[in-house]
């Protein structure tokens, strides 16, 4: 039976999609690491604040820090664009940035040496900070074996040269999907590797847990894992310490849950904590978090 149109319209519109990454990839990669970032940083910046997502930043930034003045709104909303467009330029040199020494330095080393010694395994929880990929990265070349999740891309043709991308820096990604996907997750667990997981997003049907005093849904599956495998959470993030593509990655301290036998009472006070670090981190350096995804219920948007 012969496919429906628009299958081959939306085809079409993944292979041209796919192509205008190949150009852009293959420019970025003829120019400096800073130069690059630098280029990212002025289009978003220029670009960025004509877009429905600016809206998005504008409110959660509010909702966030609800006693800011307009100027604070107004500056961090510049400041989040930019960091923004360095972050998605970056990525396309990912791999020529994390070769550089001198670019990336990496606080709390001895936590991953230990891991990948035989102190795992860990659960690996952050958020989207700065040029986050970097974070995988780094515990890649640490010598830990980790599932590191992500969310596949709609444009599947997309989404394979962004894993090929990732590959260049030795990332191998696992996109779970539902209760296979959790699955395969504790067969890693139990196989002795670790799993990373971004903590940060709405998952509808998630634990409602505080975020900036507003509750938000949030993903249950790290502290799930952590209690289901007696494991601790091994909290992440990236800082950008510039000027450029220079980074701090911080391996902070641990997180043990207490497993008091009530598992769902248990798995929300995790949620909690990792709320908590989350925003901590984003508070220290608001303008490097990614503001421009829907955190909250629409509820609170709607208000």
């Amino acid at each position: 039976m012969a496919a429906p149109k628009h299958s081959y319209v939306a085809v079409s519109i993944w292979m041209l999609e796919a192509a205008l990454f190949d150009a852009v990839c293959a420019l970025a990669r003829l120019f400096p690491i800073d130069s690059v970032s630098n280029f990212g940083a002025r289009i978003f910046r220029a670009l960025g604040p004509v877009t429905s997502a600016h809206r998005v930043a504008e409110r959660n930034l509010r909702i966030a820090f609800p006693e800011a003045a307009e100027a604070e709104i107004n500056q961090l909303l510049r400041a989040q664009w930019t960091e923004l467009g360095r972050t998605l330029a970056e990525f396309l040199i990912l791999d020529r940035i994390v070769a550089d020494t001198g670019r990336v330095e990496v606080e709390g080393a001895e936590r991953l040496a230990g891991i990948a010694a035989g102190g795992g395994p860990v659960v690996f929880v952050s958020g989207h900070f700065s040029s986050f990929e970097v974070m995988p990265a780094m515990i890649i070349k640490a010598g830990v074996r980790c599932q590191i999740t992500y969310r596949a891309m709609n444009n599947p043709y997309v989404d394979a040269r962004v894993r090929r991308n990732r590959f260049r820096y030795g990332v191998r990604l696992f996109a779970p999907k539902g209760l296979d996907g959790a699955r395969e997750l504790m067969r890693g667990l139990e196989r002795g590797e670790s799993v990373a997981l971004m903590n940060d997003q709405k998952f509808n049907g998630g634990v409602a847990a505080p975020f900036f005093g507003v509750m938000a849904h949030t993903a249950p599956g790290p502290s799930t894992f952590a209690l289901r495998f007696g494991v601790p959470l091994q909290p992440m993030s990236v800082q950008r310490t510039g000027p450029g593509a220079r980074f701090k990655v911080i391996a902070h301290e641990p997180i043990h849950l207490e497993d008091t036998g009530d598992r769902a009472a248990d798995v929300e006070a995790g949620v909690r904590r990792i709320n908590a670090f989350v925003e901590e981190r984003i508070r220290a350096r608001p303008a490097e978090w990614f503001w421009v995804h829907k955190r909250w219920p629409n509820e609170v948007y709607r208000r």
